[in-house]
């Protein structure tokens, strides 16, 4: 099979949520134990850092993976889902895996899938592990794809597990209260083994804290750690001064990922190379620095407050639940500009009226949808809106919602592309 091919026939044959949303998911780690044991149990042979959270997992992912291979070391990164190319998923310091890795593997282990009948995603996870075994990476950084206790992911013992933050998303899977969503996160805490939580939220730290006592694992709260002293945008970087309150020291750090909720993922981030360093890695403070002013570079990490053009000024953001959308306005803030122009689109499982809600009524509204099956049809988010007093027109792809933001753009206007990972993906595979 070509590799095209070989992508059509697991779209076909397994089941995947990005497409078509909770009927993939399988909520258990059955089949994910069963890939990994013919695949000779690549998870025991790896060294890990798990990353799980409602907002900000895939971002630190990035960091962490930039940081350790700024420092010398060989990095796999694994996250999902991919904006363009499916093989942004996996990758090696920087680069993807190759399209011929996957051809061969599919092909190898066709017999077993089709016994198995796994989804997307636990294939994908057997795919990555037998990879960066293969590859003799020194270290693989993990993003979970759903929650965390019956993820995928969840069957490695990581040096150290970083959870981001706790907001509302996919409460159909993982329960309808932040205590709910806060313990299918916590599934990832090993015993004995450190965990990292980047933000203590008052509301649900017990959570955190309980499951750490119980299994015995020493548990990280970073905003207890350090502190943003303050933050400024300057030269196209996010300039923060960090205050470790540990050594009563300053530090300051240039993040060429420029959305104000990184300000939340970078603490988390540092106390997880604290981590590493007292595991035994060598992790310079200089070489942090550099990491982190060069993530794009280093990692191909894109749709995270990304400008794609400065004339019309045009800027994408994957934020897609209530925190993602809030840190979206607030990013919107800090920008002057005549008219905003929103290019919008959602997925169909989502209770997008509490989106809806927060968006600003004086903005010029392009209802669109996404390439997948999941997507929300155009005309009927165009209709919730207008229950907000937001008013727009719909349509049916967001190369043509785009290309009608850009005709009404005028000098001084801010185009936003956003409201679903896959809206800045078709963005991004327009350009």
């Amino acid at each position: 099979m070509t590799y095209q091919q070989t992508l059509d026939y697991l779209f076909s044959r397994l089941p995947m949520f990005q497409r078509i949303g909770a009927v993939a998911y399988k909520p258990n780690l059955d089949n994910t134990y069963k890939i990994a044991s013919f695949l000779g149990d690549p998870q025991k042979k790896l060294k890990f850092i798990h990353v799980a959270g409602t907002n900000g997992k895939g971002s630190s992912s990035h960091m962490l993976a930039a940081i350790l291979q700024q420092a010398g070391y060989k990095v796999g990164l694994y996250t999902s889902p991919h904006l363009i190319d499916f093989r942004e998923r996996i990758s090696i310091n920087g680069k993807m895996i190759s399209k011929e890795v996957i051809v061969d593997f599919v092909e190898k282990y066709k017999t077993e899938f089709e016994e198995i009948e796994p989804s997307f995603f636990e294939w994908t996870v057997g795919l990555a592990f037998d990879h960066f075994v293969k590859q003799e990476v020194d270290v693989a950084v993990i993003e979970v794809g759903l929650g965390g206790r019956l993820d995928s992911t969840n069957i490695i013992t990581p040096l150290v597990s970083l959870i981001t933050n706790i907001g509302y998303d996919h409460m159909n899977i993982l329960g309808d209260s932040l205590q709910k969503i806060a313990a299918e996160k916590a599934g990832i805490i090993k015993a004995k083994i450190p965990v990292v939580v980047s933000e203590q939220q008052s509301d649900i730290y017990p959570v955190f804290t309980s499951k750490a006592n119980e299994l015995r694992s020493p548990i990280h709260f970073a905003d207890k750690r350090f502190k943003i002293a303050k933050h400024k945008h300057e030269g196209g970087l996010l300039e923060c001064d960090v205050v470790d309150k540990k050594t009563n020291t300053t530090d300051t750090y240039k993040l060429d990922l420029t959305g104000k909720y990184q300000l939340k993922n970078l603490l988390g981030v540092l106390n997880t190379v604290d981590v590493l360093i007292e595991e035994g890695f060598i992790i310079e403070k200089k070489e942090v620095k550099k990491a982190l002013s060069h993530v794009v570079k280093l990692t191909k990490l894109k749709g995270r407050w990304q400008t794609i053009t400065q004339t019309p000024l045009v800027i994408a953001d994957t934020g897609h639940n209530e925190d993602g959308i809030k840190q979206v306005l607030e990013n919107l803030d800090r920008y002057e500009y005549k008219n905003l122009h929103m290019v919008f689109g959602t997925v169909n499982d989502k209770d997008i009226d509490k989106i809806l809600q927060m968006l600003p009524n004086n903005a010029n509204y392009y209802f669109v949808k996404a390439s997948v099956p999941r997507a929300l049809e155009s005309a009927e988010l165009q209709k919730n809106a207008s229950k907000f007093k937001l008013k727009g027109e719909a349509f049916q792809t967001v190369e043509t919602g785009l290309k009608a933001a850009k005709k009404a753009y005028k000098k001084g206007d801010l185009i936003f592309v956003g409201g679903s990972t896959f809206v800045v993906g078709d963005l991004l595979s327009s350009q």
